[in-house]
């Protein structure tokens, strides 16, 4: 029985104008809702199965399924790269290079400008991306050591679209001064849904606050925020923690 004949069926039960034959969808819907006792042990011992399950399974799929796929599709990847959670999808003419201890969910997305000679993306080591994460490179994104980009942030280094409607209408490429490069250097730490335009640099070592949109360069060593984003203080290294100890 498909989905649909099973859905008819519902709706005939539940407004059936006799009223025995609209008691059984109720019946059915109970006994649906219903929570079958079972001893503290075995479900203790299910949660534990399948927890043991899905990891060996994870651990499957990464080894022989998702990191030789994403291998396949990159120019240089590093040691001991991590995916979880599946492939990152990797979009347009796009060269990847990735360096050591890099951690990536594979619920990501890579793409690269169709009009560009060939978009660079280059992450260095220690890196984590983390998942709903888009980096669109128009010409080179560079990702320099121990940067962490958290989830649902958006790298755009290209628009995709002209500003001009009838360009648009006719699927023409974006405008020269819509495309750019984007340099996160080290130790910075992108948080949770920011936005970075085209043509930024953000410094080392600092860090935006989620949900900022990142509209210019920002120096080494601050806190961001904002729309847009704004320098909020300045951060101590521990070098100068060191310093003035």
């Amino acid at each position: 029985m498909n989905a649909l004949t099973l859905s008819h069926v519902k709706v005939w039960l539940k407004h059936h104008p006799n009223p025995g034959i609209r008691n059984v969808f109720f019946i059915l819907k109970k006994l649906r809702s219903e929570n079958l006792p079972t001893p503290t042990f075995y479900n203790n011992l299910l949660a534990s199965l399948q927890t043991l399950f899905l990891s060996i399974w994870s651990a499957f799929t990464h080894t022989f399924l998702h990191l030789p796929a994403f291998k396949g599709k990159a120019d240089k990847v590093g040691k001991r790269l991590f995916l979880y959670g599946g492939t990152p999808q990797v979009l347009g003419p796009l060269k990847i290079c990735i360096g050591d201890d890099c951690r990536i969910s594979g619920q990501t997305t890579f793409s690269g400008r169709v009009s560009a000679a060939q978009p660079l993306l280059e992450i260095g080591n220690n890196v984590g991306i983390a998942w709903r994460t888009t980096i669109s490179v128009g010409t080179r994104v560079r990702i320099e050591d121990n940067v962490r980009v958290s989830a649902g942030c958006f790298l755009f280094g290209y628009s995709g679209h002209p500003l001009d409607a009838a360009r648009r209408a006719r699927g023409e490429a974006d405008d020269p001064h819509q495309i750019g490069e984007i340099v996160l250097r080290k130790n910075v730490w992108i948080c949770t849904n920011v936005i970075i335009q085209c043509g930024i640099e953000i410094g080392e070592g600092t860090v935006v606050a989620a949900g900022s949109v990142v509209t210019h360069d920002l120096p080494a060593n601050v806190l961001a925020a904002g729309n847009p984003a704004k320098v909020i203080r300045h951060l101590t290294t521990s070098a100068e923690e060191a310093h003035h100890a």
